[in-house]
């Protein structure tokens, strides 16, 4: 098991229900903390398991506006022009941008506790001593296979290993509804949302139990 200590300004773990403004979620979802720590450490030979989210700050919400485009260059137009066509290859700024407003987290600071499970993938070399000595290795000298994001890449996270003790979650528990559990990816043509009842106790998301739902 790890225990990754991770904070910053801001957050976004955007509601899937709402299209156009972008509405956090009070807690990070578990497919966002999984991604977090598998930017620390990612390996085909194994597969991130999330147990448990402490959230030690208070829950705290702030709107921003952001500028976002409309749409986006077109696939088709990239292989046209590749191959000498002549197609546009640029958005319009006046025509395409617009302001949005969203809904964000500010002042997050976290500590995901994980665990991993070998898969097919791991070679005859691997054991689960390895990665638990690379994966702390790596938290300890801050180091990852990519930038850990807050739910959007726009907001970055500050990460290291918990320092160890007991971690001193907010006192606050509540019934935070359905929420996304993580992604099916047993079909890639299909890929499906998975959800979860969640509920936040003494500032604890314990997911080890949970019931998940299609």
């Amino acid at each position: 098991m790890i225990q990754l200590e991770v904070w910053g300004p801001y957050a976004l773990f955007s509601r899937p229900e709402l299209k156009v403004e972008k509405v956090s979620y009070d807690v990070p979802t578990p497919s966002a903390a999984r991604g977090m720590v598998e930017a620390v450490y990612f390996h085909p030979g194994l597969r991130w398991r999330i147990d448990r989210i402490h959230i030690l700050n208070p829950i705290s919400f702030t709107s921003i506006r952001r500028n976002e485009v409309l749409s986006k260059i077109s696939a088709r137009n990239v292989r046209q022009a590749a191959q000498g066509g002549r197609q546009e290859l640029y958005l319009a700024t006046p025509q395409e941008i617009v302001q949005r407003s969203s809904l964000l987290l500010q002042d997050v600071h976290y500590v995901i506790e994980a665990h991993f499970e070998m898969t097919s993938k791991a070679a005859p070399s691997d054991n689960p001593g390895k990665f638990q000595d690379i994966v702390t290795r790596r938290m300890e000298k801050g180091q990852c296979f990519t930038t850990p994001y807050l739910g959007c890449k726009e907001f970055p996270a500050s990460f290291r290993r918990w320092p160890g003790g007991p971690v001193e979650a907010i006192k606050e528990t509540r019934d935070l509804g359905l929420m996304l559990y993580d992604f099916d990816y047993t079909d890639p043509q299909n890929i499906t949302p998975t959800y979860f009842r969640a509920r936040l106790e003494n500032g604890v998301l314990d997911v080890r139990n949970c019931e998940v739902f299609r």
